[in-house]
Parts: C-alpha cells; sequence; structure tokens
C-alpha cells in the first residue's frame, strides 16, 4: 500500500516522458543488432552512456562553461525583451523607430552573424553570450507586446470607470495580464539561447560542449559526440525545470 501511495504523489507529467525514454533506449538498444548497423555510424544507447560516463569529468566541466554562457546571453535577453516590449507598447515613438528594425534584424540567420561576432569579441565567452542572446531576444520582444496587447477589453473599460490612470491601468492591469504570455515568451527562448550558445561554439572557441561535439567529430568518436548531445539535451531539460519552477512561482505571487 504505501508503494502505490508513492506511485499516485508521482505526477504524471514526469511518469509518461519517463516511459517513452524507457521504451525508444529498448528499440534503440535492440535496433543497432537486429539491423546490423556499424557501431561507428551509430552506437547502442548503452555505448553511449559508458562513454559519457567514462568522461562525465570533461562533460561536466564543458557543460558549465555552455551552462554560464547560455544563462548570461538568456538573462540579458529576458531583461532587455521585457523592457523593449514594454517601451514599444508603451511609447508610439519606440514602435515608428524600433519594431521595424527589430523585425528585419530578426529575419536575418543568426549563425551568419556569428563569425562577425567571434572577430570583435574573440574566442571567448563575450561572443556565446551575445549568440545567445540574439536567439533568444526576439521572442521574448513579441510576446511581451502580445500580451499588453491582449488584455481583456472589458477590464479595460472598467479601469477607466473608476478612474483609474493610464500609468495605474497599465501598471495595475496590463503587466499581470500579461505575464503568462510573458513567461511563454521565456519558456520558448530558453532552448533557442542554448541553440545560440552552441552555435557560436561551432564557429569559434576553444571549451564549451560545441566545441566537443567538433573535436568528437573530427576524431570520428560517435560515441563521444552522442555523449556530448546528450549533456546538451540535459542542460536544456534542467535549465528549461528551472524557469518553469520561476514561472510558475511568479504567477501565484505576480508582480
Amino acid at each position: 500500500m504505501p508503494r502505490l501511495s508513492f506511485l499516485r504523489a508521482v505526477p504524471r507529467s514526469f511518469i509518461d516522458p519517463l516511459v517513452a525514454f524507457v521504451v525508444l533506449a529498448v528499440i534503440w538498444e535492440k535496433a543497432v543488432d537486429l539491423l546490423g548497423i556499424k557501431r561507428y555510424l551509430l552506437p547502442p544507447l548503452s555505448q553511449i552512456l559508458a562513454t559519457a560516463w567514462k568522461n562525465i569529468d570533461v562533460l561536466l566541466r564543458e557543460s558549465a562553461i555552455t551552462g554560464w554562457e547560455v544563462v548570461l546571453g538568456y538573462v540579458a535577453a529576458v531583461a532587455g525583451g521585457v523592457a523593449l516590449g514594454l517601451a514599444i507598447f508603451a511609447l508610439p515613438v519606440f514602435r515608428r523607430t524600433c519594431y521595424p528594425f527589430i523585425v528585419i534584424f530578426q529575419g536575418l540567420p543568426k549563425i551568419a552573424l556569428a563569425p562577425l561576432l567571434v572577430i570583435w569579441f574573440g574566442y571567448g565567452t563575450s561572443s556565446k553570450v551575445l549568440m545567445a542572446f540574439l536567439f533568444a531576444f526576439f521572442p521574448v520582444v513579441i510576446s511581451t507586446m502580445g500580451g499588453l496587447a491582449g488584455t481583456p477589453v472589458h477590464l479595460i473599460e472598467h479601469f477607466r470607470a473608476i478612474g483609474a490612470s493610464p500609468w495605474n491601468t497599465f501598471r495595475r492591469l496590463r503587466v499581470p495580464s500579461a505575464l503568462p504570455s510573458i513567461m511563454d515568451g521565456c519558456r520558448t527562448a530558453m532552448p533557442l539561447a542554448v541553440i545560440g550558445a552552441i552555435a557560436g561554439e561551432f564557429v569559434g572557441s576553444e571549451k564549451g560542449l560545441g566545441n566537443l561535439v567538433l573535436l568528437a567529430n573530427a576524431n570520428a568518436r560517435t560515441d563521444l559526440l552522442f555523449a556530448a548531445l546528450l549533456a546538451i539535451s540535459v542542460l536544456v531539460g534542467v535549465l528549461y525545470l528551472l524557469i518553469e519552477l520561476i514561472a510558475r512561482r511568479i504567477w501565484w505571487r505576480g508582480l
């Protein structure tokens, strides 16, 4: 009975992905042998996990480097994106001048800017942080503007009826009403920040998970390459879970 009560306490949102992962892992493991796939092309999952455990120190060190780049770029993107989204919505002059440039800049392939950032800021952390920032910035701006514009009309009319000033309406109604949309943008931006940092490491770096992927590929170490990809996936999952916990805390507490 205690075991059954414990299982009931575990959320389905955790059990279902775990079951799906186990099923996919078994299929992957068996398919390599049954289909006769050469292990240097697609190693079985057991070999990848063994390689990851053997190189756990390297994976943790490189994950910490990439994670720090992602966090710095992501925090800057959220702060700047929310601030610019608020300014564009509240001030018509920002909407007329800044928004067209943001849309045009978003259309540029960010990976094409990576070599330029490496030339300007070198092979260190700065160029990777900027890449993470560029990838994550636009979704936060758009979600902030969309959340502010999506405030229910009847609530706006209610605030006008009670004589609330435009500033109080903006601060006490529009911003709290936009929080769910802003947090959705922040959730979307987190994986994009990881992609940006990894893309920056691909173009020019001496450390980080992206650099480890390139080294493993250059040495034909497919097992180590998959181990690095697994580390990237774990990094994305941990950071996304952290954002989800922060979002729930903000949702319950409000501003």
